[in-house]
């Protein structure tokens, strides 16, 4: 009921798309949310919480798409929220799901571990559907790759964007100004990265 009345209420307040996950990808614990977010007509993506170890390869992640797919997801994400995707794996892991799912794919990878960049062009080359960027004030860190980069390089490979990067960076401007009278809540994570990833 909780879980209703959350998602009745947001829709109320003009959410359109709801990134449903767990952290412990059991899927048992997104058929609630999933259920009601299509109740109030909206889009649910089901989100694949990205790690590594023995378990957790192509196949355990493949599988959880299907599963999330049957339930009435419109997305399907891969969130690393950890910065732990390579470019190999985003390749893999972005040509097993196209391959076995028939809904968009779309990559949410942080930038700490410094590869996010690199991994969003190779899921765009594989056949991801969406990325996630952040605006440069605010990119890189625990944060995502500079919007203004990933347009850069996409144009520069061929692929048409539509977004005016002259407008992306007029709003640059604006949010470096924004960004400093919140210096007391900044995060030391944001705007660094650390390549250290073997120990990530």
């Amino acid at each position: 009921e909780v879980v209703d009345a959350f998602v009745k209420q947001s829709v109320n307040n003009c959410v359109d798309v709801f990134s449903i996950f767990d952290a412990m990808n059991d899927v048992r614990n997104l058929t609630t949310s999933i259920k009601s977010v299509k109740k109030y007509k909206k889009h649910a993506e089901g989100t694949l919480s990205y790690t590594t170890s023995p378990v957790h390869d192509i196949p355990y992640f493949v599988n959880l798409a299907k599963e999330m797919e049957s339930y009435g997801c419109d997305t399907i994400a891969i969130k690393d929220m950890a910065g732990l995707l390579t470019p190999s794996a985003t390749k893999n892991l972005v040509t097993s799901l196209k391959k076995s799912v028939s809904l968009p794919i779309h990559i949410h990878s942080h930038a700490k571990a410094g590869l996010a960049s690199i991994n969003l062009i190779t899921a765009v080359q594989n056949g991801a559907d969406i990325i996630d960027t952040c605006n440069s004030s605010f990119a890189e860190g625990a944060s995502h790759p500079s919007t203004e980069s990933i347009i850069a390089a996409l144009e520069d490979l061929g692929y048409k964007t539509d977004i005016d990067i002259k407008k992306v960076e007029e709003n640059t401007k604006h949010l470096k100004v924004e960004r400093k009278k919140y210096w007391l809540y900044d995060s030391d994570y944001t705007g660094e990265d650390n390549s250290d990833i073997s120990n990530q």
